[in-house]
């Protein structure tokens, strides 16, 4: 086997494709960002990684408020589209007919058609290069009810979700196994049920 060494870059993939609104419901905005991720379970901390140059750093950096707002491949265009066209001179909610809707604690909206919102407010802003980190305390999470089970488990699966990588985006596969699974102890057969089928 031979390998190519390549220059120093991000090679992390895939990542999320999320759609994160900021603004208000006056004026509400929307950016597509791939840098994003968990920095923290508790307390819950997210970022975001936002070039200065774009128009949606200067409404987070002013409110210190945003929704992170998970995607599915029903809205991998307008995903697509809220990355490559600016808000100075587009309205993305009206273009992309999404609806937003207001949150429980923060003035930017939250996109209805999300399965999932997470609404976060800035604690901290690291300039880090080409972009600036906006770490962000997660202050509540909306779960579209019609992908919960019985239980009230989470299906995110079920809302089909898509990840970037490389220019391109892509669909989920299928589950290979939840967590801890590599070391959970098989169910051995009892007796009983083996002596039965073999009267």
């Amino acid at each position: 086997m031979s390998k190519q060494l390549w220059k120093a870059g991000n090679m992390v993939y895939p990542l999320p494709a999320v759609m994160v609104s900021c603004g208000n419901m006056e004026r509400p905005n929307i950016i597509t960002i791939a840098w994003t991720g968990t920095l923290c379970t508790n307390p819950p901390l997210v970022y975001v990684s936002i070039r200065p140059s774009r128009y949606s750093y200067e409404l987070i950096k002013d409110s210190k408020e945003f929704v992170i707002n998970l995607t599915t491949d029903k809205l991998a265009k307008e995903t697509d589209f809220c990355g490559v066209k600016s808000g100075r001179d587009f309205d993305k909610f009206k273009i992309n007919k999404l609806t937003p809707i207001k949150g429980e604690f923060v003035s930017a909206p939250m996109i209805e058609e999300s399965p999932v919102n997470i609404e976060c407010r800035v604690i901290e802003i690291k300039d880090l290069g080409s972009h600036h980190m906006f770490m962000a305390e997660v202050l509540g999470v909306h779960v579209d009810e019609k992908y919960l089970d019985a239980k009230g488990k989470f299906n995110l699966s079920q809302a089909n979700p898509i990840c970037y990588s490389h220019g391109t985006y892509y669909g989920l596969g299928n589950s290979l196994g939840t967590f801890g699974y590599s070391i959970a102890k098989k169910k051995k057969k009892s007796t009983d049920s083996i002596g039965k089928r073999n009267k």
